[in-house]
This record gives C-alpha cells, structure tokens and sequence, in this order.
C-alpha cells in the first residue's frame, strides 16, 4: 500500500541545541512538577530519594538515586501501577533516561481515554 506524502506526517527534526533533553541531567525536576501540578503526594527521604503517590493511590512513582538495589538493577526511576481490577505492573527507567521522557511517559499514563 502506497501512502501519498499529503498524507505522511511532517518530518519535526529540532534543532542541535534544542535536543538537550535526549540525555539526562540526572534532575526530576519535570516529572515533580507534573505530579506536584496535579495534587501528587510527594515525600523526601533524608538519603534524597522522592517517592511519589497519585490521589486515588493507584500510581506509585520513585525517584532513586541513592537507592543501593535500583543502582544494581541500573534504574533510577520506578512506576508501579495497582490496578483495582487488574493485575499489579512496573515500568522501570535507566540512570540515562531524560525526566523529560520519564514525564512523557506519565502523562499519557494518568490521562483518561475513552478508548
């Protein structure tokens, strides 16, 4: 099947210095400010990693960059999702994943469809 290039999307290719975003800074800045913005309880520990829970508690995400046993799997970032009617699931993140793609991800996690 051929497509007509009308009907291709457009090619977005940011420019060199626009694409910092494509390696981490090792700042969870994004993703505290999207959860923060959307009522997220949010709590520190004093080894400064961040865990995060959604209102209705479904959504756990972590923020672990002092945690010994998420270095040895090599992942700073933990989401677990307890669905009411479903089984438990986690998607994990590497040391080198953006925030900015870690926010990304959580965004189309916590917004509704009606699909």
């Amino acid at each position: 099947m051929n497509a007509s290039a009308t009907l291709l999307p457009a090619v977005v290719r940011p420019a060199v210095e626009d694409r910092h975003w494509l390696s981490s800074d090792h700042c969870a800045a994004p993703v505290l400010d999207l959860l923060d913005a959307l009522g997220w309880t949010i709590a520190e520990t004093p080894e400064a990693n961040i865990h995060m829970t959604s209102p209705e508690g479904g959504v756990y995400v972590g923020w672990l960059p002092e945690d010994p046993s998420a270095w040895a799997r090599e992942i700073v970032w933990r989401v677990q999702v307890l669905p009411a009617d479903g089984e438990v699931w986690v998607q994990e993140f590497g040391v080198h994943a953006p925030s900015e793609a870690v926010a990304g991800f959580l965004a189309a996690l916590v917004t509704r469809s009606s699909c």
